[in-house]
């Protein structure tokens, strides 16, 4: 139940949920019950839609993710995917500490079967429909296996989600030519134009908006820069739209029949519209929301991690793991503690 906002958000979410999703959809809400008894009341229900599992902590966002799961056995983020690990619930979506998440998430759930690395997908809307961008966080520095696994992974994410068939996957590089980029880029062009994938080759950062690809590959340094970068432009374009709108007359009419498009525009580039980012490559399902989301974020994050369980996404990345020859049953060369590296100290 963690976020900023508390369980405030996380209740009226998984409320809009279960009224748009119906009876099919299963929820449980796992956090300190009288927190989310009080939220409930301001609905007025009888009976909630959802079942509630009591806990008795929480983890903080600056809190040490790895102290946290050390400490905190009974937080809520802990208990979720315990309990989807033991098969109780089908997928854990959460608001709280990002590396905590993640932390949790490797040493409860593990890696998926084959995966060196998970990887944090986000959505970005482009002139022509979505683009997924993977890595946005899970990891700073990453080798041309990690890399090429990052594809894989979103373009089965992609085909799920988006309803793509063989969707088109890129390498950000700064430059169109496969010897353009760092040494682990070049290497890891080599790995995609050799694969089954439908590799349209390296990218550039101008390419992303103009929707050339479905799936942007990048490590989690870059790909977080990025992210951070778009959250700020519609909060940018607002400002400088109301301070251009407020000097005239004729500009405030403009503006005035275009508010059916700017309303559009602005749903578009709104991240709640798109639910979390999944965690993908640990053994499960795992979604991470914005620490700030709305309700009607959390409630499409759950609809995301609904539909990725319904379409068992990770039969489907080991199954493309293994066509694309990723799948080496024997490799032992990155401990759980090194793929932590960059998000948290590992304390003994």
């Amino acid at each position: 139940m963690g976020g900023d906002y508390g369980p405030s958000v996380v209740v009226e979410g998984a409320i809009m949920a279960a009224e748009e999703f119906g009876p099919g959809l299963e929820l449980v809400l796992v956090g300190n019950s009288r927190m989310i008894d009080t939220e409930v009341e301001r609905f007025r229900l009888k009976t909630p839609p959802f079942e509630i599992i009591h806990t008795t902590e929480s983890v903080s966002m600056s809190e040490s993710a790895a102290r946290a799961y050390r400490r905190k056995k009974n937080s809520s983020l802990s208990v979720s995917l315990e309990l989807q690990k033991s098969g109780g619930v089908a997928a854990t979506v959460s608001a709280g500490h990002t590396g905590a998440v993640m932390t949790h998430a490797l040493l409860i759930l593990g890696r998926l079967e084959g995966v060196f690395r998970p990887a944090i997908a986000a959505v970005f809307p482009t002139e022509k429909d979505m683009a997924v961008i993977l890595d946005v966080g899970a990891n700073p520095d990453c080798k041309a296996q990690h890399l090429y696994q990052f594809g894989v992974m979103g373009s089965v994410y992609t085909s799920i989600i988006h309803e793509k068939v063989n969707p088109k996957v890129g390498l950000l590089s700064i430059g169109e030519e496969s010897t353009k980029g760092n040494e682990v880029t070049v290497s890891t062009h080599k790995l995609f134009a050799k694969s089954l994938l439908n590799f349209n080759g390296n990218i550039e950062g101008r390419d992303i908006l103009t929707g050339k690809c479905d799936v942007v590959v990048c490590d989690g340094f870059v790909g977080n820069i990025m992210l951070k970068f778009a959250e700020s432009v519609g909060g940018f374009f607002r400002s400088q739209a109301r301070h251009q709108v407020g000097k005239n007359l004729l500009s405030n009419l403009g503006a005035f029949l275009m508010r059916p498009a700017l309303r559009r525009v602005r749903e578009r580039l709104d991240y709640a519209e798109y639910g979390g980012a999944p965690l993908l490559g640990v053994d499960g399902i795992t979604i991470i929301c914005h620490g700030g989301s709305s309700p009607k974020a959390i409630k499409n994050a759950i609809r995301v991690a609904a539909v990725t369980a319904i379409d068992n996404i990770n039969t489907k990345i080991k199954d493309k793991l293994k066509i694309n020859e990723c799948l080496n049953h024997n490799d032992k060369s990155e401990s759980i503690h090194e793929i932590m590296h960059g998000l948290d100290e590992i304390e003994d």
